[in-house]
């Protein structure tokens, strides 16, 4: 009797940040070798934001590739959104039902696969699920972390809750000046931690839950014998220091994990029709400024009004996603006045676009973002250098690499009152799309990363070599 084949069933929590790192490892991993099965699966809410009007089973054209949900017990509230009204009180319950409902409906879902004779031979997990790890081991199946962060986060987070500095973050988390040792790490100030562990260690706090399940999915991976294993959104290239410093795991820096070819993962976001992209085509090379804070965060009319105004007075064209709920938030009458067409004389504004497909175009010569792991790594892998506002988690460290480590880009200054006015947008683009030196450098380094990381995820580069071996090491595990 032959083996089985190997079957990665990929898990995600249903936040788009998340499924579309984790589809487009599950297309990676199907590339890597012929007969590998992938099974992707996120919770029933944002599944059917997902597929709403179409066939979930098969994955297109490749029937290797299977799409289904788990129950999570409830209708999860909105999967765009971690919060629902800022109570913490809420969250916690609501993070409390997903963690024992989710465990049980992917128990439920490799029981269904092993019954129809697709045996799962290795889970692959996301952040934010850190129950998943212990469903697998129940049932014998190898489990592996998929850490969508960079491996920087990743080693703060495994030294905070192993006894490194919480101690003085706690104590000193107040004064964003105060620089922190993190053993493997340049020094780093406490407003440059990421702000779960600044701002949200109280109960009290309205995401103290998301603390808590970072907390939990760090001491979950000592619990796997003999060592766990992490694969990173990340290469070696870009984060050398940080993957030695990231404790006894077998970590495998397998990224940036981007799109197969011109195809984009899918989402929980419809795109905007294409326009803006015959748009684009319209504008001189590296003359585009583009705009985009995710799929998460707020915006109040202050600071929209603001962003539109420094891009208008920047003089250079530009692209900006305001989301579908933001311009809810504003009002239909205000939203239309904001960013109707006598507003953006020298712009255009899109509900949401192909984020790839934009920063690859020849036009685009800077990225105003939030920082998200998933946008940092796009741009550099199109070599456009940025302008970045970071807001929070993660954010705070990423534009740290991006700015220190990587010089490919400049950090945009807020207020008092966490705005970031007109003028200091002008200011940022000016150092990254100028004549000065200085910006020179930027685009120049934008340049250099974008080359290394082409050969990191290339054929026989340091990313491709580990994921073929993460897939071949699947093969032992049956």
């Amino acid at each position: 009797m032959s083996p089985p084949r190997p079957h990665f069933l990929v898990l995600t929590f249903p936040l788009q940040g998340h499924i579309a790192p984790a589809l487009r490892l599950a297309r990676r991993l199907l590339a890597a070798a012929p007969d590998v099965l992938v099974t992707f699966s996120t919770a029933e809410a944002a599944h059917s934001l997902m597929f709403p009007a179409k066939s979930t089973e098969h994955g297109g054209d490749d029937p290797r590739l299977e799409f289904r949900p788990f129950s999570d017990g409830t209708e999860a509230g909105d999967s765009r959104s971690s919060d629902d009204d800022g109570d913490a009180g809420s969250l916690t319950t609501k993070m409390a039902s997903f963690h024992a409902a989710g465990a049980r409906g992917v128990a439920g879902l490799l029981d269904a696969l092993a019954a129809r004779g697709r045996p799962v031979t290795r889970v692959v997990y996301t952040l934010l699920l850190p129950w998943a790890a212990g469903v697998a081991r129940e049932r014998g199946v190898p489990s592996a972390l998929y850490w969508i962060q960079p491996a920087a986060v990743f080693a703060i987070y495994h030294h905070y809750f192993n006894g490194h500095a919480a101690g003085v973050v706690a104590e000193h988390r107040h004064d964003p000046s105060f620089v922190v040792e993190i053993p493997g790490l340049a020094p780093q100030t406490i407003g440059d931690l990421p702000s779960f562990l600044t701002d949200s260690t109280d109960p009290s706090d309205a995401l103290h839950s998301i603390f808590t399940t970072i907390r939990d999915l760090i001491e979950s991976l000592d619990k796997e014998r003999p060592r766990a294993t992490v694969l990173v959104n990340t290469c070696q290239e870009l984060e050398a220091g940080a993957l030695a410093a990231m404790g006894a795991h077998d970590v495998l820096p397998v990224g940036p994990v981007l799109p197969s070819g011109d195809e984009e993962a899918a989402g929980i976001f419809e795109h905007d029709d294409a326009r803006y992209m015959e748009w684009l085509d319209t504008q001189p090379a590296s003359s585009v400024v583009y705009v985009s804070f995710g799929s998460l965060s707020t915006m109040a009319r202050e600071q929209l009004d603001e962003l539109l105004r420094g891009l208008e007075e920047s003089g250079r064209p530009y692209l900006c996603v305001v989301r579908k709920d933001i311009k809810a938030a504003l009002g239909e009458a205000e939203a239309a006045e904001m960013v109707g067409e006598r507003r953006l004389r020298n712009g255009v504004a899109v509900e949401w676009c192909d984020q790839v497909r934009v920063l690859s175009h020849a036009a685009v010569g800077c990225f105003v973002t939030h920082c998200g792991w998933n946008s940092v790594l796009e741009s550099v892998a199109s070599g456009v250098p940025m302008a970045c506002v970071p807001g929070m988690s993660d954010q705070r460290v990423n534009a740290q690499l991006v700015v220190r480590d990587w010089r490919a880009g400049v950090r945009a200054r807020v207020d008092g009152g966490g705005v970031l006015r007109a003028a200091e947008v002008r200011r940022c683009v000016d150092e990254v799309m100028g004549d000065s030196e200085a910006a020179a450098e930027v685009r120049r380094m934008a340049g250099e990363w974008k080359r290394a990381v082409a050969e990191a995820i290339g054929k026989g580069g340091s990313s491709e070599r580990n994921l073929v071996a993460f897939v071949d090491g699947a093969r032992s595990d049956f």
